[in-house]
């Protein structure tokens, strides 16, 4: 294949993989992804940005074929699909250097087994000229691991932003042209990647306030030529103030906590609330996170299994609790057949939620009339916090 081009003596090189569905075993992928690298060509030196998916190697070595040296390969981030090519780097290119962050040159001879005399560490702002090319150096840690550096290419005004800005997504087409769409997808990927961090990419986000960028090129998904569509994203995903919005993770046995969630969904609704219900049994786990990402209110809706709560449910509990969303309240509502500490073991298992615990519901057997107007003041309830936040219009 041909390394194809993004602006002169700029290509990509990178490769789309259509067939994935999971990643780290953990997080689904219904559009595929890419794993991207980028070839800079200066009047005296070459380098390689990032180095794919092991799996993806057959195609970076095809683009290469024809570049008969690379000077240096840029390693933003140690996780082997970016990286994961570096050892088959080396061996086809014997005098390059690896260029990475401090805190990446020890992981980097840990996960991949390189040489540690074969890296060379910068400095957060420092530059390397490449003749007429100059590439800057940019310290942007936990987006989304502790070494992660970005690169900025001042002449072209190319930012090789790592993992922040990215999706999931395998495409033919280059460039972020669907606004709609790549937004979706790269809310999927801050949710089930950065929101653990959201503090950090604020830092990060003000870090790179002052740099004219023309391109913002991520290491998985397409290349955004409208850069300040995915940055003003960005700020409204991490930003402190949720919106007037309920995520309900939940699933039902006997149709029991089905009758409790359709209640709060309705009363939510009527009073101009935002619901985003998710039957566990089915949903996917990518669209709760996305959902947790503006969310004000997380209700957790759980039946009994063996006194604690059913395993989809608090599967979901134990994810939002990784993934640290912006929530500010919870509540807890189910069912039991005899005895229960569900609500116990699901509050339990989010200590890293700073939220404020609102009256939950936890109906014996069939909801009674008076589980039901518990559920309609637990709906009230809500909505006077919202409004308390300036949520409610």
């Amino acid at each position: 294949m041909k390394p194809r081009e993004i602006v002169p003596d700029v290509h990509y090189v990178g490769v789309p993989d259509f067939d994935r569905r999971l990643f780290d075993a953990l997080i689904p992928l219904p559009d595929g992804t890419s794993y991207n690298s980028y070839l800079v060509r200066g009047r005296d030196k070459t380098v390689l940005i990032d180095a794919v998916e092991p799996q993806a190697l057959p195609v970076l070595r095809s683009y290469l074929e024809g570049v008969p040296r690379v000077d240096y390969v840029v390693s933003n981030h140690t996780e082997q699909d970016h990286s994961g090519g570096l050892p088959w780097v080396l061996e086809r290119y014997p005098g390059i250097q690896v260029l990475s962050s401090e805190p990446a040159k020890p992981m980097l001879v840990d996960h991949l087994g390189l040489d540690a005399g074969k890296i060379r560490t910068v400095a957060d702002g420092e530059r390397l000229d490449l003749g007429g090319k100059t590439l800057r150096f940019i310290s942007t840690p936990w987006v989304h691991w502790p070494e992660t550096m970005s690169t900025y290419l001042e002449e072209d005004k190319i930012l090789f932003s790592c993992d922040w800005f990215g999706s999931h997504i395998a495409q033919t087409d280059l460039f972020a042209d669907c606004r709609e769409c790549i937004l979706a997808e790269a809310k999927r990927y801050y949710a089930e990647i950065m929101m653990p961090f959201r503090v950090i990419v604020q830092k990060n986000l003000d870090k790179i306030k002052d740099l004219e960028i023309r391109f913002i090129a991520p290491s998985h998904g397409p290349i955004h030529r409208d850069p300040g569509l995915i940055i003003h994203a960005y700020r409204d995903w991490t930003d402190d103030k949720p919106h007037n919005a309920v995520a309900i993770p939940w699933v039902t046995m006997h149709g029991s906590t089905a009758l409790l969630v359709e209640r709060l969904v309705t009363g939510l609704v009527e009073k101009g609330v935002s619901v985003f219900p998710f039957n566990m049994a089915t949903a996917d786990i990518g669209q709760l996170a996305m959902a947790l990402v503006d969310a004000a209110t997380l209700v957790v809706a759980a039946p009994t299994v063996h006194v604690g709560p059913h395993p989809m449910v608090f599967n979901a509990v134990v994810l939002a609790n990784a993934l640290r969303p912006k929530v500010r309240f919870a509540s807890i509502i189910g069912s039991y057949g005899w005895a229960s500490k569900m609500a116990e073991i699901v509050q339990g298992a989010m200590p890293n939620l700073k939220v404020e615990m609102l009256p939950g519901v936890i109906a014996k057997g069939l909801p009674k009339p008076a589980d039901l107007e518990a559920v309609d003041k637990l709906a009230a309830a809500i909505v006077a916090k919202h409004a308390q936040l300036g949520l409610v219009k």
